[in-house]
């Protein structure tokens, strides 16, 4: 390496902004530091009791992305200058968001090895910042899940405790950023879906103002809820990233015209004195981990500490939110799944016996290629949308949507911040809830919310629980457009935490000391 005392161990613990920089100032070169991420991803990522967050893994176009940006600095001049601040810095994306030269499953089997022939916006954009690409991340089939056991391609573990799930839909993203595989990651959030696996897996997720990200190029579940989003280990590196994807993409019909503001500087104002923080009463107390509870409250003390002013707020409506969400969800989702059919491409399955008719080559397909999630969502969407029962079901939970909305404007005019737990409990155990859908379900009852109304939710390190000492996640949601408040109230809360414990959440509570063998994986 160009600089001795820098290790690969010493590379991959690095913040985003830390990595960059390093590459920035010539003491690491973005080869080393893409092939250190990817020795990591050999070593932690397969096997029996491997993490497996990664699907797909993208070396030999990562390497040459990280030596192209090598090339640039070395040579100097106006193009070393002109080079992105994340130039060099490897990234992972979720296999639900569509890549040129790596094969897009969304999780399924459906799509087992089908190729996109473009790039996704945001894909476009890390490609023009020059970040190295290092494969596709693992995920709840089609994102529907909240533990991402619904993968034909086997669960992703969480590294905290490999018996136990890393959230879902985005589970692979955050156990990648968390297993110290990727600095840096890409999700998708259509209830939760970034916020509840960076909750327990002791990371940072992002879930944008709805149309602030293109979702040109993210295989769509429910296209008003689905929103791309950053993963990673600080509030700073997911300001950045959001800065590098989003704004205006005239592809995407749900675009905001507007420009980002400077999330970079929110994330580096450093002070909440006289912020109005709400919190949420219809979020927290019955129904949530005493040991979430513990740390939702430490960290409004610490706020209060800070100056900001603690408020309660009540949104009546959010206990309907859950319902309303599993029924505009699958309506969505049955609707957005009828593309793939054996037809146009993708799996084709044919009947074995009887007339080869388009519909029964329909059948055959989706009945092999969907997973077990995928079909129930699909028969309770389209159910819902049938003639006779439309008004009945998904009008009426569009009705619920609209007072969901109603209860944050409410809450808004009352706080510049609203402030929750993102989920109700720590990372289960694998296997613990697939036989309860609806107790899968209640993951996201604090994380819907915002995609129903569209506003903008970051979730942080709060601490660890005291029954089990894995990670618990605070939730913090801002209006519409005003997603620089996040950033800048979560760089606060971040920093008073982390002064509280002497150092990052993932340093100070090492994970992998809590997983043996993954230890002894690295160890060979």
């Amino acid at each position: 390496m160009t600089e001795q005392n820098i290790t690969a161990e010493g590379l991959i613990r690095l913040s985003a902004a830390g990595l960059a920089e390093k590459l920035r100032a010539g003491e690491v070169t973005a080869v080393e530091a893409t092939q250190a991420h990817l020795d990591r991803i050999a070593a932690v990522d397969g096997g029996e009791r491997g993490v497996n967050a990664f699907l797909h893994v993208n070396a030999e176009e990562a390497l040459a992305v990280a030596a192209e940006v090598d090339a640039i600095r070395a040579a100097g001049g106006a193009e070393a200058e002109a080079l992105h601040y994340l130039a060099g810095v490897p990234i992972a994306v979720k296999d639900l968001i569509v890549t040129v030269g790596q094969p897009t499953t969304a999780g399924s089997k459906i799509l087992e090895g089908w190729h996109s022939p473009y790039d996704a916006t945001v894909v476009e954009r890390l490609r023009a910042a020059k970040m190295p690409i290092l494969g596709k991340t693992n995920l709840d089939e089609f994102a529907m899940g909240s533990s991402t056991e619904h993968s034909a391609y086997g669960p992703t573990r969480n590294p905290w405790d490999l018996d136990r799930i890393p959230g879902g839909s985005g589970g692979g993203s955050a156990a990648a950023v968390a297993a110290f595989e990727a600095p840096l990651a890409l999700g998708t959030d259509t209830g939760g879906s970034i916020r509840q696996p960076g909750a327990v897996t002791g990371t940072v997720g992002v879930k944008p103002t709805y149309g602030s990200v293109s979702r040109y190029g993210a295989i769509a579940m429910a296209s008003s809820l689905d929103q791309i989003g950053p993963v990673t280990r600080t509030v700073l590196d997911s300001a950045l990233l959001h800065q590098v994807i989003g704004g205006h993409d005239p592809r995407d019909s749900t675009s905001l015209p507007e420009p980002l503001a400077d999330l970079v500087a929110a994330a580096k104002t450093g002070s909440v004195q006289g912020l109005r923080i709400g919190i949420i009463k219809e979020l927290h107390g019955e129904g949530y981990q005493a040991g979430v509870e513990n740390r939702f409250n430490e960290s409004l003390e610490l706020l209060k500490e800070a100056g900001a002013e603690i408020v309660e707020v009540s949104c009546p409506n959010f206990q309907y939110a859950l319902g309303a969400y599993y029924l505009i969800m699958p309506s969505e989702a049955s609707s957005n799944l009828a593309k793939f059919d054996g037809v146009r491409y993708g799996l084709r399955v044919l009947p074995e016996e009887g007339p080869m008719t388009i519909e029964r080559v329909m059948g055959a397909t989706r009945a092999a290629g969907f997973g077990d999630e995928v079909k129930r969502r699909i028969i309770l969407g389209t159910y819902a949308l049938s003639a006779g029962y439309y008004d009945a079901y998904y009008g009426s939970a569009q009705k619920v949507r609209t007072l969901v909305q109603r209860d944050f404007d409410a809450a808004f005019a009352k706080a510049d911040v609203l402030i929750s737990p993102t989920a109700p409990t720590t990372a289960f155990r694998l296997g613990e809830k697939l036989d309860d859908p609806l107790a899968m379900y209640l993951n996201d009852v604090a994380t819907i919310p915002a995609n129903l109304a569209g506003v903008p939710g970051l979730s942080l390190p709060g601490g660890l629980a005291d029954e089990d000492g894995l990670p618990v996640g605070i939730q913090l949601l801002a209006p519409a457009r005003e997603d620089a408040r996040l950033y800048r109230v979560g760089a606060v809360l971040e920093s008073l935490l982390e002064a509280k414990w002497g150092g990052p959440l993932l340093a100070q509570a090492p994970h992998l000391a809590a997983a043996p063998a993954l230890e002894a994986q690295e160890a060979k």
